[in-house]
């Protein structure tokens, strides 16, 4: 009986001692299954920030690119210096069909003008660069009048003193259709004389090139602002 006692006391005092040790284990730290999930949560965590690091690295390198090539046009694009090639895309005013593109480019001489302009009745019709790059009025006339930078009288391209803006006429075939080039040599892409953000107005009538102020060439039917062209177009 004695020995029966003292062997259940015995197991008794394994038994506290092996609760006592869960319970230190349960308060000082996690156990195995603990430690488990929570190196689970930690690795996830960690791929979860390398993955967001990896796609903000790749959209950085993608702003990164596209800045640059940003940069380097805004670079080109506003340095008039730069600008080989300006364009203006004609559209009509109200009540007419008039529309063409016509381009300005860098020559030795001055500038080449070419284009072709539709929608016109046969004939000849005014063709001037105006002052205002402003085609907001529908009949044109909030792109002013000829450009003058000069304060000369209006003339024929040809003349000594002419507006700047005087490119003469342009004269449509029998279906409508004006195509034309020529060099000027007062227009410029920079300086005094710079076209840049100007307008460019067809004219409904010939210019007479010799009446003040505009040469009587009658309602604009076409207008346009010139701007920077795309130089890929010179390869065209």
């Amino acid at each position: 009986m004695n020995s029966s006692k003292l062997i259940t006391s015995s197991l008794l005092a394994v038994l506290c001692l092996f609760g006592a040790s869960f319970a230190t284990a349960g308060v000082n730290g996690p156990g195995p299954q603990s430690i488990k999930h929570h190196s689970k949560l930690n690795l996830e965590g960690l791929l979860a920030n390398n993955s967001d690091g990896e796609v903000a690295s790749k959209e950085a390198t993608s702003d990164e690119s596209a800045d640059s090539h940003d940069n380097h046009g805004d670079a080109s694009d506003s340095d008039a210096g730069n600008v080989k090639l300006l364009v203006a895309v004609v559209t009509p005013t109200a009540g007419n069909d008039t529309s063409g593109t016509v381009y300005f480019a860098k020559s030795a001489d001055g500038l080449k003008v070419w284009g072709t302009i539709k929608g016109l009745s046969p004939g000849n019709h005014g063709f001037h660069v105006h002052q205002y790059g402003d085609i907001t009025a529908a009949d044109g006339t909030s792109a002013g009048g000829h450009f003058n930078p000069h304060h000369q009288p209006h003339a024929g391209p040809d003349a000594k003193h002419r507006h700047v803006g005087d490119l003469g006429n342009i004269t449509a075939n029998k279906d409508g259709v004006a195509e034309f080039s020529f060099i000027d040599t007062k227009l410029s892409i920079q300086g005094a004389n710079s076209i840049l953000g100007r307008g460019l107005i067809v004219h409904q009538g010939a210019d007479d090139l010799t009446s003040q102020p505009t040469g009587a060439a009658g309602p604009r039917v076409g207008m346009a602002v010139i701007g920077v062209a795309n130089p890929d177009d010179l390869k065209k």
